[in-house]
């Protein structure tokens, strides 16, 4: 009896241990300054490399030299934010809040408190983790919103996550850079402390903004990269024309560079989109890796940004890219089952030997807004005649309609470079 006392006795004490010893929350403020505004960690300066990232490899992410991401639910939270905490990264945790454009009616008061309470449990459930950052309040709430009282909910939910933590700031994410928007967040929602933007071609509008919208906060800009379908040139038959791999490399850098990096007083933390891959409209329009995991120029780019160095080992380069020795911006019309030519042009810095892939796809007819989830394309069985130097000659599909070729390059050291045209069959 004494030894089962004294085994219980000794095994209580290392369990008593083992919850001291773990590790707590960490304190994350916002100081103000004379010049404007510097995020604290545990009293120190935090230079915030973020992506949004859901399902990627966050170990990939900190090998590259990113050290905090977003996330847009608490889906999978806390295998997110043991993940994160395991390689070194801080997480802005997104809180399920439903936007209007699904249906949510913010003058239900029996809905909004449940909501409510749903979130409460997540803040209970969280708060004291280390790999946590910060809370975001839903995302892009304002897309097609036509109540403001959303905002008076979302400042109603900040103050209870002040209350509960207060190790941590709040912040709710915006679609663009609408000044109306920017009222109700003045007015309705005084209790954010950081105000975050999604932008995409916008970011180049991001300077006249802050001149213009007069915010009282700090900011994030919580998604920016490539340039959005919506927001892209259309063939005649408004299939959206898409940048190829390279192209929007630049834009990366060039958007980070110039719009994000000379505000550094305001803007105290981006997260670039999106550190994965996801179908929207296309299989390669918004995300830095292709479906098989391949990292694309995007990928040097962040962490370019990020380190001050390239990566050792560079993605391909998309040199053109021509369909019957046209572009996509030419709205390519082919005849059925004529045998056509589309030709590619790589660079590849470290002279690594590249293979190509083609893919033809039906043109996407998908309606989504707000990055909704969209289905997946399949691939059309193709015709390939002759594939030699980066040309390729297919035979064109007998059936009319509008479709879209793709191709890949890979340079077999787990890089890849895309590019894609939409052409019509009529």
């Amino acid at each position: 009896m004494l030894n089962r006392i004294f085994l219980a006795v000794i095994t209580l004490i290392f369990s008593m241990c083992a919850i001291c010893a773990e590790p707590g929350p960490v304190k994350i403020e916002i100081e103000k300054l004379d010049s404007g505004y510097r995020l604290l960690r545990d009293g120190s300066p935090f230079e915030i490399k973020g992506a949004g990232l859901e399902f990627g490899d966050i170990a990939l992410f900190a090998a590259h030299g990113g050290n905090a991401i977003r996330n847009w639910s608490t889906e999978n939270a806390q295998e997110v934010l043991d993940t994160a905490h395991a390689n070194g990264v801080m997480v802005a945790l997104g809180l399920p809040v439903s936007p209007e454009r699904w249906g949510f009616d913010y003058n239900d008061e029996t809905a909004v408190s449940l909501q409510k309470e749903i979130i409460r449990s997540e803040i209970l459930k969280y708060r004291n983790h280390p790999a946590l950052m910060a809370w975001i309040i839903g995302n892009e709430l304002n897309f097609d919103y036509t109540n403001s009282r959303v905002y008076e909910v979302v400042n109603d939910i900040a103050l209870m996550i002040h209350e509960l933590d207060p190790n941590h700031p709040v912040t709710s994410t915006v679609a663009g850079l609408g000044l109306d928007v920017v009222d109700d967040l003045k007015t309705l929602a005084p209790d954010l402390d950081i105000l975050s933007f999604q932008v995409y071609g916008e970011i180049f509008n991001v300077p006249d903004f802050l001149r213009e919208a007069d915010l009282d906060r700090p900011v994030w800009i919580t998604e920016w990269g490539a340039i959005g379908h919506w927001e892209m040139p259309k063939t005649n038959w408004q299939a959206p024309i898409e940048m190829n791999s390279t192209e929007k490399a630049d834009v990366y850098l060039e958007g980070y560079q110039e719009n994000i990096v000379p505000h550094g007083d305001v803007i105290i933390g981006s997260f670039a989109f999106l550190w994965g891959q996801k179908q929207e409209r296309t299989p390669t329009w918004f995300g830095m890796f292709t479906e098989a995991g391949e990292e694309t120029e995007t990928v040097d780019i962040m962490h370019y940004l990020w380190n001050g160095s390239w990566p050792q080992n560079r993605s391909p380069e998309v040199r053109s890219f021509t369909l019957d020795a046209r572009s996509a911006h030419d709205s390519v019309t082919l005849s059925p089952g004529r045998q056509v030519t589309a030709r590619i042009r790589i660079r590849d810095r470290d002279k690594d030997e590249i293979r190509l892939a083609w893919e033809l796809k039906p043109e996407s007819t998908a309606q989504e807004v707000g990055g909704d989830k969209e289905a997946q394309l399949e691939n059309i069985p193709m015709e390939i005649i002759s594939e030699k130097n980066g040309r390729m000659v297919f035979t064109v599909p007998e059936m009319k309609g509008n479709y879209r070729l793709f191709v890949y390059a890979y340079d077999g050291n787990n890089h890849a470079a895309h590019a894609n045209i939409p052409f019509q069959v009529r």
